[in-house]
């Protein structure tokens, strides 16, 4: 079995810059500096020859290139369950159109569609347990105003995660460009 993603990898100075700001939440799990990056589909655990065939199927993905900002600190979940960086893209809808050919080209594939309504954004942390209001308010507020430069997103890339006590650990299983 495979565990797979569709993902848009960031720029490294992008996540070295989200990476200074992991910090100050108690109870946080802050997600790995290299494991940064912004989810088109998530697929889940597959055989490998589906794993294969997904990956043959997304040669298939026809979108421009476009220019990307990542922008916008909230959570996610009530009690809180996330804290993300939202993204803002240029020219607008690029990046819905983009997940949509991801979307119907893994539906193809055989897998069931996403039940959620795409939310760009990247992840920083995750919270187990119920997390302080106050405090994670004022990181959100300290953070209001965080904008990092807009970045040209050219491919995508089909992700493997491994899972493994030290947490998942994310590598290109496949990578396209656009």
């Amino acid at each position: 079995m495979v565990r797979l993603f569709v993902g848009i990898a960031l720029p490294e100075s992008h996540r070295h810059k989200l990476a200074s700001i992991q910090n100050g939440i108690k109870d946080a799990r802050w997600v790995d500096t290299h494991n940064l990056h912004m989810t088109l589909r998530f697929i889940g655990d597959v055989d490998e020859s589906v794993a294969e065939d997904i990956a043959a199927a997304l040669d298939a993905v026809r979108a421009e290139p476009f220019a990307l900002t990542l922008k916008n600190i909230g959570t996610f979940g009530r009690p809180p369950h996330s804290l993300w960086i939202g993204a803002e893209d240029s020219p607008l809808g690029a990046l819905a159109h983009l997940q949509s050919v991801v979307e119907s080209i893994v539906v193809r594939t055989g897998q069931d569609p996403e039940g959620r309504k795409f939310s760009p954004h990247v992840t920083l942390a995750r919270f187990k347990k119920t997390i302080g209001v106050g405090r994670l308010g004022a990181y959100v507020e300290a953070h209001a105003g965080l904008a990092l430069p807009a970045f040209d997103v050219t491919g995508f890339t089909l992700f493997e995660s491994h899972l493994s006590h030290l947490g998942a650990q994310y590598a290109p299983y496949a990578e396209y460009d656009l």
